[in-house]
């Protein structure tokens, strides 16, 4: 009998403990600047989360990690993305924190808050994870990784209107064949909406006794530029005026919400739009990236009226914010791919998962058309909105996605949880890092944070609630820190130490009164800068940023010795599929190669051999059927694309590059193409090497893995002497 009325007293806590615990919303969006929400001081109308906004509070000065992979990696598990394994994109660079592969050494929020009662739900990018083949390991899943239910992409981009890499729960599937979801026109945005509140529904009807976790991560506004016809309209003429004159605009509605300080000077615009030979299409790209900001917010706002309908809204923490800042990448600018009278590409069944992120074309065999002869926004285009409409996203700061200057690295956060936040409608001015989100999670929910898990030592978590910031309390910490691509960061306090790149000099910065970092005070002030740089090589050293895998080295001049990466082969016969990882790859820095494919079946576009990513590589594809080389040094992309197209197969095609960048492209012994480029990679790529895809970063001008459909039957690639 005793037992039994304890068992009841037991249970009755429970659920009164349940009851008090809040819900937990986290919404992320993709690819967006410090300022295109209206609440943030952009033109956008972004309605429901300025109405986040007004009855919760903002942060004017909270961080990601630059980039999407990191960001992710660093959000989900409370660590610096290296301690989680993800440092970089999703390859193994050869180094731990590098992985590109969540580790076991970290816990997601969901596997911290499972064990307090709460179940888990998510929509959208995942993203974390090296492993994304339908049939292959799947133990990094969000299924496997402490979600209840899962719909979204595992992958890191693709089309708005039929995604690649889709899938409910564990299994992926194509949108259009979908049997749970059958919209009447499938929009990405709307289907991860859609689903966010349908986990909510099912919820309450399922498991109301317990609290939820909801992680809603969203694609827009990543490119390509993809939006519904009649959200494009809305904003017809809204970017008429240009670049420099919605910066402005912005800079003035910013200071007057008090979000930057009027003594801030604004960092000059990219790009004259007097010089814009195409204005209509450039605003064109504007446009449908304010329309994807736009159909999200809406989605934004069916959900939190599904968490009011069903008496949920008052006691649910929703946290808003972006993964890095606006994105600068040309993907889909260049060339020019005209739209054709008639789909001249063999059909893709309906029922196929689709897998490549930059599809060559749509499913009933239209070609994915780029360029300025085509508006974007419809299903059959696939465009960026380029460098200058990226700075107008990060105004008043410098910089983009990748950089960790503060346009790379600042985001809105919106806070709203009406039973513990009363200051509505404030700001908050205090330093956070999504490193915070994490523990913040686990302050909120009673959840304890584990030493171990599964067997595993777990590491220990690196942020700090920010529930004291919901009152008038301070976060304190002792300094926040970035790594992405060599380019680094510190901030302690108020001032800030960045470099951009590897083998950049360090910059100061009091961001008090510059946070636009327009005046380096490095030379003014040595001993502060020598104090932060071993505090920032002190943790990059824990944190497993140091040894990073890109070159020079750190501490090294951009002319460091890399002959002890890779392979010390100078020949090497692959076959099609094949790959090599980082430290078997060719030791191919400074080297003049040359690169033999043999190919008995043709494919008009894929990757032949690609070694490298986004920082240093090289690569032999074919796109549009013409046979292109390209090489990044620095971060920089040349190419040498053929004048003539391919010839049928059997081929023999080659390629070769020269000391001082002089590139010849043969098929069948005839020359079809040359080229000077400055030269061959400075640096050993942090990537390994592929035949017949490009699965890291993507080295050419295409969107990674870009695949060839054909059949490679050899690839010989002979390095040189210097």
């Amino acid at each position: 009998m005793k037992l039994r009325v304890l068992a009841a007293y037991l249970l009755i806590q429970t659920v009164i403990f349940a009851a008090e615990q809040p819900n937990i919303v986290i919404i992320l969006s993709d690819d967006m600047g410090y300022s295109d929400l209206g609440c943030y001081g952009g033109e956008i109308t972004t309605p429901n989360l300025d109405r986040l906004a007004s009855d919760g509070l903002r942060f004017t000065q909270f961080y990601n990690m630059a980039r999407c992979c990191p960001t992710r990696a660093s959000l989900l598990t409370g660590l610096y993305p290296h301690q989680a394994g993800v440092g970089h994109m999703t390859n193994d660079g050869g180094q731990d924190g590098f992985r590109g592969d969540l580790n076991r050494q970290c816990l997601t929020i969901a596997e911290a808050l499972r064990p307090a009662g709460y179940r888990n739900y998510m929509a959208g990018k995942w993203h974390v994870t090296k492993h994304t083949q339908p049939d292959g390991p799947k133990h990094n899943w969000p299924m496997q990784r402490g979600f209840d239910r899962y719909y979204g992409t595992i992958v890191g981009a693709g089309t708005f209107f039929d995604p690649a890499g889709l899938c409910r729960d564990n299994m992926m599937i194509p949108a259009l064949t979908d049997p749970e979801y059958q919209p009447k026109q499938y929009y990405y945005t709307q289907a991860l909406s859609d689903h966010a509140r349908r986990f909510v529904i099912e919820h309450q009807r399922d498991h109301a006794s317990k609290p939820f976790f909801m992680y809603l991560a969203y694609t827009a506004a990543h490119w390509p530029m993809h939006a519904r016809e009649e959200d494009i309209q809305q904003q017809r003429g809204r970017y008429d005026a240009g670049y420099d004159a919605i910066r402005q605009a912005r800079f003035a509605k910013a200071r007057k919400l008090g979000l930057i300080d009027p003594a801030w000077k604004l960092t000059p615009t990219k790009g004259d739009w007097d010089d814009v030979k195409d204005q209509a299409w450039e605003a064109r790209c504007m446009e449908v990236y304010a329309a994807m900001v736009e159909s999200m917010d809406r989605g934004i706002g069916e959900l939190v009226e599904e968490l009011r309908r069903s008496g949920q809204l008052d006691n649910t923490l929703i946290l808003f914010l972006q993964d890095n800042g606006g994105c600068a990448e040309n993907t889909g600018r260049q060339p020019n791919v005209e739209r054709s009278g008639q789909p001249t590409l063999p059909v893709i069944a309906a029922d196929q998962v689709l897998l490549p992120v930059q599809p060559k074309q749509t499913r009933d065999g239209w070609p994915m058309l780029t360029g300025r002869k085509v508006m974007p926004g419809p299903r059959d285009t696939y465009i960026a909105y380029g460098e200058g409409w990226a700075n107008v996203s990060n105004t008043p700061f410098r910089e983009y996605k990748h950089w960790v200057h503060e346009g790379g690295i600042s985001t809105p956060l919106i806070a709203h949880w009406p039973k513990r936040i009363s200051d509505r409608g404030e700001l908050r001015h205090q330093p956070g890092h999504l490193i915070d989100i994490m523990a913040t999670c686990v302050d909120v929910s009673g959840a304890t944070y584990p030493q171990e898990h599964a067997g595993e030592k777990v590491t220990p978590l690196e942020g700090r609630s920010l529930v004291p910031a919901f009152g008038d309390g301070k976060i304190e910490r002792d300094a926040i820190y970035w790594e992405h691509e060599g380019n680094r960061a510190i901030r302690v306090g108020d001032w800030k130490l960045v470099a951009k790149g590897p083998a950049a000099p360090w910059e100061l910065y009091d961001l008090k009164v510059d946070r636009t970092e327009m005046s380096d005070l490095a030379a003014q002030h040595p001993e502060r800068v020598r104090e932060m740089t071993t505090k920032w090589e002190s943790w990059a050293h824990r944190a497993k940023v140091l040894p990073w895998i890109w070159k020079p080295q750190y501490g090294q001049p951009e002319t460091a010795d890399d002959s002890t990466d890779g392979s010390p082969a100078v020949r090497f016969e692959l076959k099609s599929g094949e790959t090599l990882v980082r430290a078997k790859a060719p030791r191919s820095a400074n080297k003049p190669l040359s690169i033999t494919a043999i190919i008995s079946e043709a494919s008009p576009n894929g990757v032949l051999v690609a070694h490298g990513g986004t920082a240093h590589g090289y690569s032999l594809y074919v796109k549009d059927n013409k046979l292109t080389f390209a090489v990044r040094r620095r971060n920089k992309l040349e190419t040498v694309v053929a004048t003539e197209t391919l010839p049928a197969t059997p081929l023999e095609i080659t390629a070769t590059l020269s000391s001082k960048g002089a590139v010849v492209l043969t098929a069948n012994k005839k020359v079809i193409g040359s080229g000077k480029l400055d030269g061959p990679m400075v640096s050993q790529p942090a990537d390994g090497l592929q035949v017949g895809r490009d699965e890291n970063g993507a080295v050419g001008d295409y969107e990674a893995p870009f695949a060839f459909s054909g059949k490679i039957d050899r690839v010989v690639l002979e390095l040189r002497e210097p």
